[in-house]
């Protein structure tokens, strides 16, 4: 009984390395198979992404419909950093996920650059990453007449955001030495962590002026709309935010004194000298227009 039960079991053996000698030629087909059909559905994403971007914005910046908003913001919560060509196990401190870029000296490990990346731009929108090592700032900046989708891909992310007290309110006087200032109140102070909702701010609400500081290495997905233009009036501008207590209480808007705490004075600055940031190469899906 042993004698051919081992024997069956040697046959079966042999059997099964036949079979599998005859798929090894295969086996590098069936991989890239897998990898076109991963890619097909990353790729899936970013075009439709740039599909939708395109019927929905336009260059003059246009009001948007809710509709659109939450067609668009439901999309790009699925997004993860594999869909657009980050891989998140080669991730490390410098914030560069899988961009090509070189290891940064031991020396020059002071000053790690937060990396930009363009996936696509034209008149209408542009769609961009951001991959951030930790501790790296994005200064306090502005995004006139825009709307900008953003979109945590991993990591954690401290956002700061204001926006103007409406009517314009400024202090009551200007003394020598002072900088120029308007008034703008907190609407946003939190950490946003992957995987999480897309956040979207507003020509003037949601904090169209904000502060991002990278708590962990992370990486975030913009799309913006209208795209910034200096001759179209969307300057990026960089401020600097006062306590309220730093200036006299100004003239203008009525002010809540229960809600101080949540007022600042803002004051326009130069591009700061300490904000390093280099361009790296997209390697996600490529857009088909």
């Amino acid at each position: 009984m042993f004698s051919k039960f081992r024997n069956a079991t040697d046959k079966a053996r042999k059997l099964a390395i036949e079979h599998q000698n005859c798929l090894l030629p295969f086996i590098p087909c069936f991989r890239n198979l897998i990898n076109m059909v991963e890619q097909q559905n990353s790729s899936s994403k970013v075009q439709a992404s740039y599909e939708l971007c395109r019927k929905t914005f336009t260059p003059s910046g246009a009001p948007l419909s809710s509709s659109a908003i939450q067609k668009l913001c439901s999309l790009l919560d699925t997004f993860g950093p594999a869909d657009v060509g980050l891989k998140e196990e080669n991730r490390d401190d410098r914030g560069h996920g899988m961009l090509g870029l070189n290891r940064l000296s031991s020396v020059a490990r002071w000053a790690q650059p937060i990396t930009y990346v363009d996936v696509y731009e034209c008149d209408s929108f542009t769609m961009c990453i951001f991959c951030f090592p930790t501790s790296s700032v994005i200064p306090l900046h502005d995004h006139p007449s825009m709307t900008v989708f953003s979109k945590v891909l991993y990591g954690s992310l401290h956002v700061k955001a204001y926006d103007w007290v409406e009517p314009a309110c400024y202090p009551k006087s200007k003394e020598p030495g002072y900088p120029a200032v308007r008034l703008a109140k907190l609407t946003v102070d939190k950490t946003l962590t992957a995987p999480c909702e897309t956040s979207v701010l507003y020509p003037k609400r949601g904090g169209n002026l904000h502060c991002f500081t990278a708590v962990t290495p992370c990486a975030v997905l913009d799309i913006l709309t209208p795209p910034y233009r200096e001759d179209a009036g969307r300057k990026c501008t960089y401020y600097h935010d006062y306590p309220f207590s730093a200036f006299s209480r100004g003239n203008g808007a009525e002010i809540d004194d229960e809600k101080i705490d949540d007022l600042a004075w803002l004051a326009e600055i130069d591009t700061p000298d300490d904000l390093y940031m280099r361009q790296g190469a997209y390697t996600g899906p490529a857009v088909q227009v």
